[in-house]
């Protein structure tokens, strides 16, 4: 707890149980009120392994998609009264220690939503991250920073934190139950008129991290594309589903 903030922290899951244990003991206890891992009908072990450790467990009797798993991590969050909700992947990809840090922005009034960043100080190229994914996250940033007017160093990081009243403002039932469900969340965020800060974060590749395949890499690329224009025109007056 952060200036008598609950926190909440949320893990989206897909087969996760070599890499879950890890993510769960490098969580920073003394600074997270609860714990929450919703499981999108893996095949492997997560579910149990995730009840021995004693983590608050939600199960999805059939894969729903990343989206619509953390429509269930955001409305169980909420249902335990957290005034910070924060992602973490159970993949140990972004590093849990980081956890203080990316509440403090929003728990002190800093903003509304906070970003851990691969793309500050050379935190990717540190990482190895791939190249297709570097050069990709770079031009979707750019285009997106371009029909929004903002200046984020990305848009497409997996760890990040929300005020409750940014979850509570924020349609996100009625949004995307596939991966371009967190950049309608950040377009959405900056389209109400809340605020987003980032962090550094460096990141793990390895052969046990969660990852799209390129086909679906390439969906969600089109999909940044698509929430970019409408955002733009929804600005200039052009409502939609999306930004109505």
């Amino acid at each position: 707890m952060l200036n008598n903030k609950k926190i909440v922290i949320v893990m989206p899951a897909y087969n996760a149980q070599a890499t879950l244990k890890e993510t769960f003991d490098n969580i920073p206890k003394e600074f997270v009120d609860e714990i929450i891992l919703v499981d999108d009908c893996s095949t492997d072990k997560t579910v149990e392994l995730s009840c021995e450790l004693g983590i608050k467990t939600i199960e999805h009797k059939e894969n729903l998609g990343y989206g619509a798993n953390q429509k269930t991590c955001y409305a169980h969050a909420l249902e335990l009264g957290a005034d910070i909700v924060i992602m973490l992947h159970p993949d140990f990809q972004y590093d849990p220690r980081l956890i203080p840090s990316l509440a403090s922005m929003i728990a002190y009034d800093n903003y509304d939503c906070a970003i851990a960043s691969r793309m500050l100080v050379g935190s990717a190229k540190n990482s190895k991250m791939p190249k297709y994914k570097y050069f990709a996250n770079k031009f979707l940033t750019c285009f997106q920073n371009f029909f929004l007017n903002k200046n984020l160093s990305e848009y497409h990081s997996g760890y990040r934190a929300f005020s409750k009243e940014v979850l509570k403002s924020l349609p996100y039932e009625k949004m995307n139950n596939d991966f371009v469900f967190d950049n309608e969340m950040l377009a959405l965020i900056y389209f109400k008129g809340f605020s987003i800060g980032e962090i550094s974060c460096p990141t793990k590749y390895f052969d046990g991290a969660s990852s799209i395949n390129f086909l679906r890499s390439c969906k969600y690329g089109f999909g940044v594309l698509k929430v970019s224009l409408l955002y733009r025109l929804a600005k200039l007056g052009f409502k939609n589903k999306l930004f109505g």
